[in-house]
């Protein structure tokens, strides 16, 4: 194996789904470390800086929400929570507090690298094939992306986004002022096709959390706006607000 593989944090109280999980992920040429509950995933994490964390939700010590939003205060770092929670309120929870995704009980694991694939393929993906100015700096207003470093600023303080947030909102604002269905933006920004409408909440929840670090007031967006019966769409900019 590469000394440059990826390196997966796999975090379950089953020992059977970490085996499971470490032996296929290392097939396919990722560097694996597991850990058996909440408090053990924190050292591991702080211990050895994995590149995505695969998180069970329901696990003693501390739980995967806790474990979420410990992880969300020191890092950015890619989380798909694995949930039995057949409740879909309790799923959306994890992706309120900072998860990328989340997947269901029992799954696939075949669906699962494919998951960690998309997310990993994401983070590190250079677009300035969508026609952003040389410069790689978009302006809107007070805003300011900077589409080279994958950063975001709002005046000279920078927006601290997770790698999906990102690549949300760059799929807006490269397309400034073009709706895009709930159904589109997870296809083009997670991967994968919904199989049923609670899996476009995943979508509802991110552009939650972008318009929570993005505007000055959430509850009336000035950049992300909602198209009503359609999706979203990020304010149609113009060719002035580009640097």
């Amino acid at each position: 194996m590469k000394s440059s593989a990826e390196k997966i944090l796999v975090v379950d109280d089953e020992a059977s789904i970490r085996r499971i999980l470490e032996t296929r992920l290392a097939m396919i040429g990722y560097d694996v470390v597991t850990a058996s509950n909440g408090e053990e995933a924190l050292t591991v994490f702080r211990s050895c800086s994995p590149d995505l964390v695969v998180l069970d939700v329901m696990m003693p010590k501390l739980d995967g929400y806790g474990v979420c939003q410990e992880l969300r205060k020191e890092s950015d770092i890619p989380i798909i929570l694995l949930t039995a929670l057949s409740d879909v309120a309790d799923r959306i929870t994890g992706l309120e507090l900072g998860a990328d995704d989340y997947i269901v009980k029992p799954f696939s694991p075949k669906e699962l690298e494919a998951r960690i694939r998309s997310i990993l393929r994401r983070r590190v993906s250079k677009t300035n094939s969508r026609g952003f100015p040389s410069s790689g700096v978009i302006q809107a207003d007070t805003l300011k992306i900077d589409t080279n470093k994958r950063q975001v600023y709002r005046g000279n303080d920078k927006i601290r986004l997770t790698g999906v947030e990102y690549s949300l909102l760059e799929l807006l604002i490269s397309n400034s002022g073009k709706s895009f269905s709930r159904k589109e933006i997870l296809q083009q920004v997670w991967g994968y096709s919904a199989e049923q409408n609670a899996d476009t909440r995943v979508v509802d929840v991110h552009i939650s959390r972008l318009r929570s670090k993005l505007e000055k007031d959430p509850d009336n967006p000035e950049y992300i706006l909602t198209s009503r019966g359609s999706g979203y769409l990020f304010q149609r900019i113009s060719t002035t607000d580009h640097e």
